[in-house]
């Protein structure tokens, strides 16, 4: 399918754009990435790695890892995308779980597999089409324990063009992606739907404030993929220019976007954020908020590539809950996986086919999906369950908050009380704020969500996607005393 996908694109709008670095060091035509493909397969041949076997990519470039990734996929291997800047040992981590037979970029040492160097693009016939290619990621989600998941074309293909009909990208379209390539949201919903609509997408080493829309304004952009970090940020500060209106809309993914960061976003700049619901096991996207129509904060918006349903527990014959109710998010489509290529927790796919995606939340009514948190988050103070998101929100809308996260810390009596931990707006007192923010709680929240200590903090520690690391905050709250504020 994706193959047949580049030769189309190469046929209609070969000297188009499809790829271009956003410092403009180099672009990729349509027809680029078609003989791009073809000289990776002749290489792959003749290096004597088959269709279907695993190449690993480790490129610092984004231009070159995107051109890499798309053109080795079209050829038909598995692809098993690395994090260039990762450390040895999670590097080590992840090549024992995919296993791949040769790596494109820093390999000899890095890795101890065969490097194999991008190709020269030569003339003669093209090879004869490969069989569907995939990509392989490793993923240790909020467990630490690694899974294998094994993305085949025709999944990708499908989640891809679901993005991109929801997202109403067309051809004159020119998306704008900063997120990291060895991720499934840049892969899918920044890479591939871009070429199932045959569109351009201007790719960026990294997200930066600082001339952020001068540089939309620059490459006319109509569409940002971003996560929640990047849109606070945003929402904090003024722009010194107005953002171009040729922008429809910002894509908001790979963490839970705060209601009042997406209202401060959209009352400041006035373009729409849709807010959507993704898992490396559905190939990305799963729900969306809809582009017209009624957009609700807070919501990950209704089913777009998958299907949904919420159950009282795990295990297989649950009956769905009713609209309104907590329970376990439960997936199933054709992006979604059936079994895990490797680890994987026990019991996670039923043998219905649906996938239990470990977050908890409800469906309301109207069909949009509210995500109360991870199962493995919530807190249990005496027996009472506490979900972290809903304490988060209510801090994230206090004057003087930026980014806020809640975790469970131990106690000899309730087992666990809720703790917060505040990265203040700008210069204040850490004391004023920790005592505004416990007067804020005790005059709004029950007793049991009151955080019970408030750490402030410099930053959050999050990962590649912009999650917060919920299990390193768990571990400084075991650690630390009933402090009110730490630098």
């Amino acid at each position: 399918m994706l193959k047949h996908w580049i030769d189309a694109a190469a046929a209609h709008r070969g000297d188009a754009p499809y790829l271009e670095d956003a410092a403009g060091a180099g672009s990729l035509t349509f027809a680029g990435l078609q003989r791009s493909t073809q000289a990776w397969a002749r290489c792959l041949d003749g290096a004597g790695i088959p269709p279907g076997a695993r190449v690993a990519i480790r490129l610092p470039e984004p231009l070159a890892y995107a051109c890499a990734l798309t053109a080795i996929l079209g050829a038909g291997r598995i692809v098993v995308p690395l994090d260039p800047a990762a450390p040895a040992p999670a590097l080590a981590t992840v090549l024992d779980v995919a296993r791949p037979v040769a790596v494109v970029g820093d390999g000899d040492r890095a890795t101890g597999l065969p490097v194999l160097r991008t190709p020269a693009e030569s003339g003669g016939a093209p090879p004869a089409p490969p069989p569907a290619g995939g990509i392989f990621l490793c993923t240790s989600g909020t467990t630490g324990a690694p899974k294998g998941v094994l993305l085949r074309d025709g999944q990708l293909a499908h989640v891809a063009a679901c993005v991109a009909i929801h997202h109403r990208l067309t051809p004159a379209d020119r998306g704008y992606c900063c997120l990291p390539l060895f991720h499934v949201n840049a892969e899918v919903v920044g890479l591939l739907a871009t070429l199932a609509a045959r569109a351009a997408l201007v790719l960026d080493r990294r997200f930066s404030r600082r001339g952020f829309w001068e540089l939309i304004e620059e490459q006319e952009i109509t569409w940002i993929n971003a996560v929640p970090a990047i849109i606070s940020i945003l929402a904090t500060e003024p722009p010194a220019v107005r953002p171009p209106a040729r922008v429809r809309f910002v894509r908001s993914a790979s963490a839970p976007l705060p209601p009042s960061a997406l209202r401060r976003f959209e009352g400041a700049f006035g373009i729409p954020v849709i807010e959507t619901y993704g898992m490396t096991e559905a190939a990305s996207m799963i729900t969306a908020n809809p582009l017209d129509g009624p957009r609700k904060p807070g919501s990950a918006g209704r089913p777009a590539a998958a299907e949904v349903r919420i159950v009282p527990g795990p295990g297989p014959g649950q009956v769905p809950c009713p609209p309104g109710t907590v329970g376990r998010v439960q997936i199933s489509g054709r992006g979604v996986i059936t079994g895990y290529a490797a680890g994987g927790p026990a019991g996670a796919i039923g043998p219905d086919g649906w996938l239990d995606t470990g977050d908890l939340g409800h469906v309301d009514s109207d069909g949009y999906l509210f995500l109360a948190g991870r199962s493995d988050d919530v807190i249990n103070r005496g027996g009472e369950k506490i979900y972290p998101r809903e304490i988060e929100d209510f801090l994230l809308a206090q004057p003087g908050v930026r980014s806020a996260a809640v975790v469970g810390a131990h106690d000899e009596v309730l087992g666990e009380r809720p703790v917060a931990y505040v990265v203040p707006a700008g210069p204040a007192r850490p004391g004023q704020l920790a005592d505004e923010l416990r007067a804020a709680c005790e005059a709004a929240l029950p007793r049991p969500q009151r955080p019970a200590a408030f750490h402030l903090v410099r930053e959050l520690p999050v990962g590649a996607t912009g999650k917060v690391a919920r299990a390193r905050l768990r571990e400084l709250a075991s650690a630390q005393p009933e402090a009110s504020t730490r630098g």
